[in-house]
């Protein structure tokens, strides 16, 4: 029998296993949600990502310019290392460059040129050394330089090298001593002198057939006193450190008439910090 309208009504709850169907349940996720949440996500990615390459390029954010000189050094920019193109000079004598800028990146230009000068194969030659102080030393400096050098070329030292007491190489060898720089800097920078240190690679040694010391690579830094005589940085004193050098390349070593070519072939450059 039907019951009157006015009669309260009973709802039975069915668990949720047995509910029907087409009832929705409390945890079907929301797609505007979902939705949400993906954004803030992106977003706080697209964030972190401008934070980490803005604090690469040696921009400040506000508040952290005292907390990046207080934390050390900070790294080099890409300008600061990039090759400036300028020209360093337009004279030379002796084969070597001279009248550079009265400038820091003059004074490293100067010891760029002047470390290839001194890894050159003519400073093996009491001749070709003097030739080579006489253009890029500092006067006041050059009797101690040349005493230094003309005694650390003992007979014994250029034998070692394969050279005979007069530094030149067994008839068909060619000795080979070239040095390029890899990068420049200067430390307590002044008008009147500098600190120049330049970091190299240099091809040592006897190239030609039968040749027991073959051409190898070295890599050392040079630390160049620079001063500023006459009108031109010229060398005050100068000390060797090896390295650093990086891991050798998987490569088939050149034969000694690649070598003894290439030597002959090609020819150097000036350097421009």
């Amino acid at each position: 029998m039907p019951l009157p309208d006015d009669q309260p009504h009973t709802r039975t709850r069915l668990p949720v296993g047995e509910q029907a169907s087409g009832q929705p349940t409390s945890r079907q996720p929301r797609p505007l949600r979902t939705l949400l949440t993906v954004l803030v996500v992106v977003t706080l990615l697209v964030v972190a990502i401008s934070i980490a390459n803005n604090a690469r390029t040696g921009s400040p954010t506000s508040g952290s310019a005292g907390a990046g000189h207080s934390a050390g050094a900070v790294p080099p920019t890409g300008a600061a290392t990039a090759p400036s193109g300028d020209q360093p000079v337009t004279t030379s004598s002796n084969g070597v460059g001279t009248g550079y800028p009265h400038t820091d990146q003059g004074a490293q230009s100067a010891a760029a040129n002047y470390a290839v000068a001194l890894g050159g194969a003519d400073m093996f030659q009491a001749a070709g050394r003097g030739r080579i102080l006489d253009t890029i030393a500092d006067p006041a400096a050059l009797g101690a330089l040349r005493g230094v050098l003309d005694q650390a070329m003992t007979p014994q030292v250029l034998a070692r090298l394969g050279l005979d007491a007069q530094g030149k190489a067994p008839v068909d060898l060619t000795f080979v001593s070239r040095s390029s720089p890899i990068g420049t800097k200067t430390d307590g920078y002044t008008a009147d002198s500098v600190k120049a240190v330049v970091w190299c690679v240099s091809l040592v040694g006897l190239a030609g057939p039968n040749s027991t010391l073959p051409v190898q690579a070295n890599w050392y830094t040079l630390t160049l006193t620079l001063r500023w005589v006459d009108g031109d940085w010229k060398l005050a004193s100068y000390s060797r450190q090896d390295g650093p050098a990086p891991l050798p390349a998987d490569q088939q070593a050149a034969t000694a008439d690649e070598m003894t070519g290439a030597v002959q072939q090609f020819g150097g450059f000036r350097y421009a910090r």
